[in-house]
């Protein structure tokens, strides 16, 4: 059986929300001359922004898949693949913020991060551990949930700000 696991959805909304608020006002203020070129570039900012946070990964019994747009690929971010039989291990390492990432570890010697930003996580790692035989309950998102909450929240202060300045 198939199952996916889509980019956990206050990332996605955190980064949306963000470069809305870094960028609305941009086409607004921008001379005449630059209305129409600023609007575009918006536009296809907000549709870069949208595709590139539509990453995924897919389970079955056999493998593990992560999915990357045609946008991320062309960003330099590679769609992988491995089966269940060749995770060797799960090995941490510390990030510069205190945080930890995961990376599978392969018989063949190659590392692939965990994806630690999808939704319904603790079933994810119960796919991985009752596929691989390892224990993944020391494995948590890389940062708490309430940091992406509170960005969004920024965020969409920021845009009603900017909204209200404009409207005034």
């Amino acid at each position: 059986m198939i199952v996916k696991f889509k980019t956990l959805f206050f990332v996605r909304s955190s980064l949306v929300s963000l470069y809305l608020a870094l960028t609305i006002p941009i086409p607004f203020v921008s001379i005449d001359s630059f209305k129409i070129p600023s609007t575009i570039a918006f536009v296809l900012g907000l549709y870069l922004i949208i595709n590139i946070t539509n990453d995924y990964v897919e389970t079955c019994n056999n493998k593990i898949s992560y999915k990357t747009s045609f946008i991320s690929k062309a960003l330099g971010k590679k769609n992988w693949e491995i089966s269940w039989k060749d995770i060797k291990l799960i090995k941490s390492l510390p990030t510069s913020q205190g945080s930890k990432v995961y990376y599978f570890n392969t018989y063949q010697g190659e590392n692939f991060l965990v994806p630690q930003r999808v939704e319904n996580f603790e079933k994810f790692l119960l796919i991985v551990s009752s596929n691989t035989g390892i224990t993944s309950n020391k494995i948590s998102y890389i940062s708490p949930l309430w940091t992406y909450k509170l960005l969004t929240l920024l965020s969409v202060l920021m845009i009603v700000g900017e909204l209200f300045a404009f409207l005034n």
